[in-house]
């Protein structure tokens, strides 16, 4: 089972992610995607390709660019599933928990993000957000195979930033747990 992980946004601009409480979203889906790709590599299930492999690595040159070239790297590699991890940002400060987001409800990348947001939450006690339907996401829109982004908690939140910064591995194993579950590896 072929995943690609899509770890969201450059390391500085073009497409540099969001930034509150002193961490940067780029870090993060970083070590995240880092983390779940030695736990996908464990298991002879799974091969995994990771969008970002270093954590300077820029993709593009513009938004559009560096979106064009996660979804290029996936489609031509033949991927069987698109994850590409995000967090999240409010100007409600008390906005918590991770959501998982697909092109459509028919999509089997729905039930798999059920999985997931379930793995998250068992690893993390973050509050499960549910599932949410966009179509008009690029990453959702424009790959071959099934996709979902992942906002793995809140930056502008104190405590989901404090554990995103430093236990990337948390939220790593509990999207590897999903993928098990949903694979029904477990």
């Amino acid at each position: 089972m072929k995943i690609f992980i899509d770890q969201g946004h450059n390391p500085q601009n073009p497409n540099a992610g969001a930034e509150a409480n002193g961490v940067r979203e780029q870090d993060v889906t970083y070590a995240v995607g880092i983390e779940l790709a030695e736990l996908l590599r464990s298991n002879p299930f799974f091969d995994v390709r990771l969008s970002r492999n270093s954590p300077t690595e820029q993709l593009g040159t513009s938004n559009a660019t560096s979106l064009a070239a996660r979804v290029n790297a996936a489609n031509s590699w033949g991927a069987d599933y698109f994850i590409s991890l995000h967090c999240n940002a409010s100007a409600n400060t008390s906005a918590s928990g991770s959501e998982v987001y697909v092109y459509s409800e028919s999509s089997p990348a729905y039930p798999l993000g059920e999985d997931i947001l379930v793995g998250l939450h068992n690893y993390t006690g973050l509050p499960n957000r549910g599932m949410r339907i966009n179509p008009s996401l690029y990453v959702l829109r424009r790959t071959n195979m099934p996709a979902l982004l992942v906002e793995m908690g809140y930056l502008t939140n104190p405590i989901d930033a404090e554990l995103l910064s430093t236990d990337p591995r948390s939220f790593a194993r509990g999207i590897y747990n999903g993928l098990l579950t949903y694979f029904q590896l477990i």
